[in-house]
């Protein structure tokens, strides 16, 4: 439900899949629609039957089970997107185990990591190019052929790999999960291969000058509604949300946090073969490999998070206090990367922080996060501020609301949830991120901060949210300056006295920051 998670988009980054059996060479990337899922059929159309077999899709001939005729790198592929459509699942979560399932590891990792994100990041316009393609509905054709089909022409249109060997091995994959359709994937992947991705977009996408969001949500692969969304949180520049969606479309590296007191940011850079951030004091930037390998991982010296999060926690860390500064609190803790950082830092000041997480898995993580650490989690709804004996009102010195939201601001490494988040969804969640503020505002003291989080830009979770919890809560607050608290020379700050970061201007998740203190 939030979009607050700390990790990174799972599979590996760095190392470019180049394996010459699979024909990839990467190219550069830009457009795209939506999933949807029908139940399948068997006619010419591409709704062929299911094989029969395990949930790999390996077939029973008489002579026993055999594996799919397929390339492997792509078949993990098409079952990481197919579980995402399918299952509602996260390719994060699906792909790695799929990847240990299949073997997978090195480059060949790599190019199935290659065509499970791109293919989800460009959905949208591979959808509509797919739907002109075979002249029907792109919803129209059975689900497993569908997703093969995606994969083939993201292939096409966003690699180097040959169109011979992108159509060929989609056949092929097409002969796995819905024999049925293979003369209709031909066809249809053929006539994707006739033009270039750039002259699918000129073709397909209304001109820009009379409908600039239609024009960018199709050659970018966005929603129109978090188009429009992004170009009112910049102000109206059509430019500037450009450079946003192609860079929602680029592979986001993995960012580790040192924890201050037990690993040095430069250090731990030499030790993981990484180079530190550009801006937190404690960020590394990962070139490739799988981060949850790390022995500093393991030893709880660093963790996985990204730097715009890195930023906002240490931020109220940073903010001045009147009185004592011993008693700091995470209202929305889970899973745990934030309260991570802040338990590292209490600690080298004395302080001590309770962690609230009202899921009891994710309170779990929590836990797991900061073990070692001057940390006391709490299984409970951080709205029970008074209602509580644990979270007594006007008590706390430091709070941080790292509310649920939209996870607009972190579409790269989740390239799924564009697909998934609807603008009905902004409601209940505006509502529970004014409860929760108001509640933040109540535990902190007189004199005390809170600091109000999303990793989302649209305004209504962001300005208006915290404007209104401001004016609604009950107690006096007024509003402190947040871009003293960032690193000194950071660019694109914007007039204060909240911050916005963004992927195309910080390299970061799209993270909101207000400061408010109890007066």
């Amino acid at each position: 439900m939030t979009g607050r998670d700390d990790r990174p988009a799972g599979g590996v980054r760095g190392e470019r899949p180049v394996g010459e059996r699979h024909g990839f060479r990467p190219a550069d990337a830009s457009s795209a629609g939506r999933p949807g899922g029908r139940p399948a059929g068997g006619d010419r159309f591409g709704r062929g039957e299911r094989p029969t077999g395990d949930r790999r899709g390996e077939r029973t001939p008489r002579g026993g089970p055999r594996r799919p005729a397929v390339d492997l790198p792509r078949y993990a592929a098409y079952q990481a997107v197919a579980a995402v459509h399918r299952d509602d699942a996260y390719a994060n979560l699906v792909l790695p185990s799929i990847l240990r399932e299949e073997g997978l590891v090195g480059r060949d990792a790599a190019f199935a990591t290659e065509l499970t994100y791109g293919t989800l990041r460009h959905l949208g316009t591979l959808d509509a190019i797919l739907t002109a393609a075979a002249g029907r509905d792109v919803q129209r054709i059975d689900p497993p052929v569908r997703d093969a089909l995606r994969i083939g022409a993201y292939q096409l249109l966003h690699t180097r790999v040959p169109a011979h060997a992108a159509v060929s091995s989609t056949v092929d994959l097409v002969r796995t999960v819905g024999p049925g359709a293979t003369g209709f994937a031909n066809a249809v992947l053929r006539e994707v291969a006739g033009r270039d991705s750039e002259a699918w977009v000129a073709h397909l996408a209304p001109p820009m000058e009379t409908d600039p969001t239609g024009h960018l949500a199709l050659a970018y692969s966005h929603p129109q509604w978090i188009v429009r969304s992004f170009t009112e949180a910049l102000g109206g520049d059509l430019g500037e949300t450009t450079r946003l969606l192609i860079e929602n479309n680029e592979r986001p590296p993995v960012h580790l946090c040192a924890r201050p007191g037990l690993a040095d940011a430069v250090e731990l850079a030499d030790e993981v073969g990484g180079v530190p951030g550009a801006f937190s004091p404690y960020a590394v930037y990962l070139a490739g490999g799988a981060p949850g390998d790390l022995p500093a991982l393991a030893e709880g010296r660093a963790h996985v998070q990204d730097e715009g999060s890195q930023l906002v926690a240490d931020a109220l860390a940073a903010a001045p206090v009147e009185g004592p500064d011993g008693s700091w609190l995470d209202l929305c803790a889970g899973p745990g990367g934030k309260s991570g950082l802040l338990g590292a830092l209490a600690a080298r000041r004395g302080a001590r922080l309770t962690a609230v997480e009202v899921a009891e898995h994710r309170a779990r993580l929590v836990e797991q996060a900061t073990r070692g650490l001057p940390v006391t989690v709490l299984n409970t709804d951080g709205r029970s501020v008074g209602r509580d004996p644990s979270l007594p009102e006007a008590h706390f010195d430091r709070v941080l609301v790292d509310a649920p939201c939209t996870g607009l601001g972190s579409l790269r490494r989740r390239p799924e949830s564009r697909w998934r988040r609807q603008p009905s969804d902004l409601p209940p969640l505006t509502r529970l991120q004014r409860e929760l503020l108001a509640a933040a505002l109540r535990a902190v003291r007189p004199g005390g901060v809170v600091a109000y989080v999303t990793c989302s830009p649209h305004t209504v979770e962001t300005h208006v949210t915290v404007t209104e919890a401001a004016r609604r809560c009950g107690v006096p607050v007024d509003f402190v300056d947040a871009r003293p608290l960032l690193p000194a020379g950071m660019p694109g700050l914007g007039d204060g006295p909240t911050v916005q970061l963004w992927p195309h201007r910080h390299g970061t998740d799209a993270m909101f920051l207000a400061v408010l203190r109890r007066t």
